[in-house]
């Protein structure tokens, strides 16, 4: 009778075993990418030139300090914003009534990298003298490099002047090129005449 009673007694629950848990799944990591799969690409850099970056520039070409750069600098980019490309070079030219000009130098692309450039040009009233010799230019729009070998008439009323400097909108297109130099001189040419820019230097400036 007792082994009956025993029988159907229900087993305790601190005798029963515990349920087995399901174990904790490792944390999740991300697959390596298969052989030969191009990597999740970064983010990119702007393909343009900051305001300092320019300044720095400009003033390596005529002298830190230079009075009125900054501000024909400031200027340039509230009106047109940050240039995907700037050039720096030299020129030499003169004139009775009508004049010419040559010059060469190295055309900073932010995207493509630097290569050398030259320009000729017919001008009136051209006058070189002291720094007007050098040449600060940006340049705006320039997507592809082989769009800067043409020829640029100057902008109507886009010409500038601001402690000296002068700046002046030359426009091909979508191209806007804004030479700044340091001389009166420079500033009638341009706003008469055009830059014409070749990969070689070239006899006529036409």
């Amino acid at each position: 009778m007792m082994a009956a009673v025993l029988a159907a007694t229900p087993v305790l629950a601190q005798d029963a075993q515990p349920a087995a848990q399901p174990a904790t799944p490792p944390a999740a990591t991300a697959a390596p990418a298969p052989a030969g799969e191009t990597p999740p690409p970064t983010p990119a850099t702007p393909a343009t030139y900051a305001e300092d970056d320019v300044l720095g520039a400009a003033e390596g070409v005529f002298g830190k300090g230079a009075e009125g750069l900054a501000e024909i600098v400031r200027k340039t980019f509230k009106d047109r914003g940050q240039p995907n490309a700037y050039i720096v070079g030299r020129e030499a030219g003169g004139a009775f009534v009508v004049g010419v000009r040559y010059g060469s130098g190295t055309l900073f692309h932010k995207v493509e990298g630097e290569q050398k450039v030259h320009w000729t040009g017919p001008s009136v009233g051209f006058d070189i003298g002291g720094d007007g010799s050098k040449v600060f230019a940006l340049v705006y729009n320039l997507n592809d490099t082989e769009d800067l070998f043409n020829r640029y008439p100057a902008a109507e009323g886009k010409a500038y002047l601001i402690g000296g400097f002068t700046a002046n909108y030359l426009q091909r297109k979508n191209v806007v090129i804004v030479p700044i130099k340091l001389g009166v001189g420079w500033r009638l040419g341009l706003n008469a005449g055009y830059m014409r820019f070749s990969k070689k230097g070239r006899v006529l400036p036409f």
